[in-house]
């Protein structure tokens, strides 16, 4: 009789799940495996362990398993597994593409003439680079692309497999 592990990874497989994180299968798939083709999903989940070498690879991590899956999330994008590492300056939620940010309001009414705007008051994940200009924000550019889902496209890399 199969493990009852083996038994839901079937059904999810069955069911049409977009993903499978928890269970039997995501912990020993290779990257291919863990996106269903074609199935595209939001959803930041947890690595597998199974994905660890694969993150330390992709990203040219030096830390334990146990950071990497930590620090690291997958998602699914047109059936690939996409993997993205969080860090300092390392935003993995959808990107920010606000033009009025409450923090840089903030900032540029306390710095009325500054040329930049600091990323804790802008937060890590807008797309742009600010300035104030007689204490008013405004931007100075689009300095990070966004990938057809929203994310920020240079923290998402493909685990490949």
């Amino acid at each position: 009789m199969a493990s009852s592990a083996g038994w839901v990874a079937g059904i999810a497989v069955l069911a049409g799940l977009s993903a499978v994180s928890d269970n039997a299968l995501a912990a020993t798939a290779p990257p291919a495996a863990v996106c269903r083709p074609g199935v595209t999903d939001d959803r930041l989940m947890p690595l597998p362990a199974a994905l660890a070498d694969r993150a330390r690879m992709v990203f040219q991590l030096a830390m334990p398993d146990v950071l990497i899956r930590k620090t690291t999330v997958y998602r699914c994008l047109d059936g690939k597994t996409l993997l993205c590492t969080t860090g300092a300056n390392l935003a993995c939620g959808k990107a920010n593409t606000a033009r009025d940010l409450p923090g840089v309001v903030n900032w540029c009414h306390d710095n009325p003439q500054s040329d930049t705007v600091p990323m804790f008051a802008t937060g890590h994940d807008t797309i742009y680079s600010w300035r104030c200009t007689n204490g008013r924000a405004s931007i100075v550019k689009t300095v990070e692309a966004v990938d057809a889902r929203g994310f920020l496209a240079r923290n998402w890399k493909d685990a490949g497999g």
